[in-house]
């Protein structure tokens, strides 16, 4: 008898962990589908330009993801976009700043000031496709206000992450 209660209870620890794993890889698949959509979902004319923006986006939903490591490293190649494009030479030192920040508040902070100059060369580009979204949170960097692009309307905050992800309003679409 203690051989069939302990078989049935190493059949369900091992079958609960099998569900958690599922559950696990089905995330990871989703995140990764949901920022792959949100960067192809415009397209602009110059190459250069649709390089900066898919860099740009992914960056934005490192911060809404809350991951340290992957904003750092979208910031570095923002940087490398940015520094490839005439003009955009101040813009890159910020993102350079940003992949050197220590934590994710120091991240948020300076991206308030990629996005500042970076919404002012899209509002200037040729769109092929698709709307980008210029979004705007009051609450973010102590009260002063914040702005972001997006390719999607749904506010997706990335000053707050999950801790007020919905904060926010659709300032501008740009078409």
């Amino acid at each position: 008898m203690k051989k069939y209660i302990t078989a049935v209870c190493l059949l369900i620890l091992f079958s609960c962990n099998n569900n958690e794993q599922k559950h696990t890889v089905s995330r990871t698949d989703t995140s990764a589908v949901a920022i792959k959509t949100d960067t192809s979902a415009v397209k602009l004319s110059d190459p250069k330009v649709q390089s900066i923006y898919n860099d740009y986006i992914l960056l934005k939903n490192a911060l809404v993801d809350a991951k340290f490591d992957a904003a750092k490293q979208s910031a570095i190649n923002l940087k490398s976009s940015l520094s490839n494009y005439a003009g955009c030479e101040n813009t890159s030192l910020v993102a350079n700043k940003i992949s050197e920040a220590i934590d994710l508040a120091g991240q948020r902070k300076d991206f308030t000031y990629l996005s500042t100059d970076v919404i002012g060369m899209f509002k200037n580009e040729k769109l092929i496709s698709g709307t980008i979204y210029v979004q705007h949170c009051p609450m973010a960097n102590g009260g002063d206000g914040g702005d972001w692009l997006s390719s999607t309307k749904k506010i997706q905050n990335p000053y707050y992450g999950s801790k007020m992800i919905g904060c926010g309003a659709v300032l501008q679409e740009i078409k």
